[in-house]
């Protein structure tokens, strides 16, 4: 089983991801801009910024992400797109929360202020919803026809929301489709 997560930045979708695939013991695959701003070695935000005007980055990415999930029988694989780019997906999960919620997250995890992680994570969507449209034509923010299971994790644990994923995946719970 191949099972998808999305959703946007501070989310929980790498947390998440961890413990389906602990749960179930899939291998976990969560390939990131991060990862690869340190593979060459530059700073993550410029990064971003040189993604904007060169997409062959963000095809890369995607690209090394569906070779691994597709080297393995079942896999976890927790990404932006995960759920529009690994077609073979048994489970689409995406994963939503208002930018408040997110720009909290982050600021617990990258400290700063909560107005600068807020700007952060507004603009960052802007930017990134622009960029998957140009390059691939997808409505990150939409999920709705592509997603088998929409979950907003505001006021759920990350343990809460990996559990009804697990359920999903072995056929219990929440039925396809349906957002939670």
């Amino acid at each position: 089983m191949r099972i998808a997560i999305s959703s946007k930045s501070g989310c929980g979708n790498t947390t998440v991801t961890r413990l389906v695939s602990e749960k179930l013991g899939y291998p976990m695959i969560n390939f990131t801009f991060r990862q690869m701003a340190e593979e060459r070695g530059i700073d993550f935000w410029t990064f971003c910024h040189m993604a904007e005007d060169d997409y062959e980055i963000d095809r890369e990415l995607d690209r090394r992400q569906v070779e691994m999930a597709m080297s393995v029988p079942d896999c976890v694989l927790g990404s932006r797109l995960a759920i529009w780019m690994l077609k073979d997906a048994d489970l689409k999960v995406y994963l939503t929360a208002s930018a408040e919620t997110r720009a909290e997250r982050i600021l617990k995890r990258e400290g700063g202020t909560f107005e600068e992680r807020y700007a952060q994570t507004v603009s960052r969507d802007e930017h990134d919803s622009a960029r998957y449209m140009k390059i691939y034509g997808i409505d990150n923010s939409s999920a709705e026809e592509t997603a088998d299971l929409i979950i907003a994790t505001d006021e759920r644990t990350p343990e809460e929301i990996a559990s009804i994923i697990v359920d999903a995946a072995r056929g219990i719970g929440t039925p396809a489709s349906s957002p939670v």
